[in-house]
């Protein structure tokens, strides 16, 4: 097939900076790869279908979707159980101090780590509550709000709604890519190369505790609101937080403990029944199982107790189902990322790309692929949008020029998460500016500086690692 296997990826990243959709960009690649192994009127569209089917086919493919579907309809179950609201009011009535609003934003990472949408629900309706008790504009509270949002969650390696995803698309791509390894370890290894995460956190952790800012608290802004108007009301900012739902605080920290405590407790069991030992019973190919189990199981643990207090079972069953289908539109991205895979595997892509790409150095592949997924995501707003285009490619060239296949992931994730952080496209950015009151192409271009300088630190590092590995 030769350079023909390009072209779907090729139509994808076109289609996906053009038209600023994801999912129709990927459909188009499948499309094309269809034709291209079928280029038949009918074939072509029979085999672009069988391409799709047979990544849905794959176990693991299935334990994800279950796993996202499963973690989507806890979330809202947490919601309906006034979780999320319990926490924002016991935490506005105990907190009164900037030192404590930004104490309470990092140390609360330690129970609401698991998505960067639920960090943003859980700790903007705080900030806004208290905005006029902290000496800083709403865009710099919106700002390190986001720096523990997904620069945080891709940093860690359990019990988050990015595991699944992050790991199967390493297992998807190295399979492509004709090399082996164990996706989850990979993951791990990757960790300390995503080095925009990092450099985001540091520029979040200083404006929180070492930034003065002489302006008072009440100026802004980006004309949302008028200067008399009060824009400090947190209920109703989020319907996660709405006036009807009740305040039980425990029904938030609970679950998520019991999440990520079965989660390690899981993990330990199956890697003991699989024969392993030790820290390597901890850490094995059963992660995805164990994560899961743990969800399925606090959502009926959940459940019973809502049901003790005498809450309707028909509701809680309306909420599970209303929630999970909320995570229909990235399940329907994977199918499509899995799908292009397969059509990329049809047409041989990876055969092509080490008969042609060998000759690169490398050490400069990482640094490519993160300068050339920093643009693709801030264009789409999608960091798994991004990962799913760019992981089969970047690892395929990393495997054919002899890279380091860690950093090279980690140089694919990061270039994701900057999209995710300072795309105005981006859900954490759109989520965020709603519950402050924000203008998101405003505060996008607010965040879109310190985010460059994040990213050029990264790149930088990636390019001074091309000396060493």
């Amino acid at each position: 097939m030769g350079w023909m296997s390009v072209i779907p990826f090729v139509a994808v990243v076109v289609a996906a900076i053009w038209t600023k959709q994801v999912v129709p960009s990927l459909l188009l690649a499948v499309v094309v790869a269809g034709y291209l192994a079928e280029p038949d009127w009918l074939g072509g569209m029979t085999t672009s279908l069988q391409f799709i089917i047979e990544g849905l086919q794959d176990e693991n493919n299935l334990k994800i979707i279950i796993f996202l579907y499963a973690f989507s309809a806890l979330i809202g179950l947490i919601k309906f159980a006034g979780g999320i609201k319990g926490f924002v009011r016991a935490a506005t009535e105990k907190v009164d101090t900037k030192r404590g609003a930004f104490l309470l934003t990092w140390l609360s990472s330690v129970g609401t780590f698991s998505a960067p949408s639920f960090r943003i629900v859980t700790i903007a309706p705080v900030m806004k509550a208290m905005r006029k008790k902290l000496p800083m504009t709403k865009q710099e509270l919106a700002f390190v709000i986001e720096t523990t949002a997904s620069p945080l969650v891709v940093l860690i390696p359990v019990a988050t709604a990015f595991v699944g995803y992050m790991s199967s698309v390493i297992e998807m791509s190295i399979h492509q890519a004709g090399t082996e390894g164990d996706p989850y370890r990979l993951y791990l290894q990757s960790i300390p190369f995503n080095f925009f995460a990092f450099a985001m956190l540091g520029i979040g952790f200083y404006l929180s505790f070492f930034h003065r800012n002489k302006k008072s608290a009440t100026d802004a802004e980006d004309g949302t609101k008028s200067s008399n108007e009060e824009d400090d009301q947190w209920e109703d900012c989020h319907p996660a937080v709405a006036k009807d739902l009740p305040n039980r605080p425990w029904t938030l920290i609970i679950p998520l403990f019991s999440v990520i405590i079965l989660t390690f407790l899981l993990m330990y069991v199956l890697g003991l029944a699989k024969g392993e030992q030790g820290f390597q019973a901890l850490i094995n190919a059963n992660v995805l199982d164990a994560m899961v189990l743990a969800v399925v199981l606090t959502i009926v643990f959940l459940m019973v107790y809502l049901k003790i207090a005498r809450q309707p079972l028909r509701t809680m069953m309306n909420t599970l189902i209303h929630e999970g289908n909320e995570m229909m539109g990235v399940i329907v991205l994977l199918a499509m990322v899995w799908g292009l895979s397969k059509g990329s595997e049809a047409l041989q892509f990876a055969d092509t790309v080490s008969s042609s790409f060998g000759w690169i150095p490398p050490g400069y592949v990482a640094v490519v692929l993160f300068i050339v997924g920093c643009g693709l995501s801030y264009f789409i707003g999608s960091s798994w949008g991004t990962w799913g285009i760019l992981m089969p490619v970047g690892l395929s060239i990393a495997v054919s020029a002899g890279s380091s296949l860690p950093i090279v992931i980690g140089a694919v994730f990061a270039s994701g998460t900057f999209g995710a952080f300072a795309s105005p496209l981006s859900d954490d950015t759109n989520t965020t500016a709603g519950i402050l009151d924000l203008n998101p192409v405003k505060y996008a271009k607010f965040k879109l500086k310190p985010a460059l300088l994040a990213a050029g630190l990264a790149a930088a590092l990636y390019f001074a690692f091309s000396f060493f590995m």
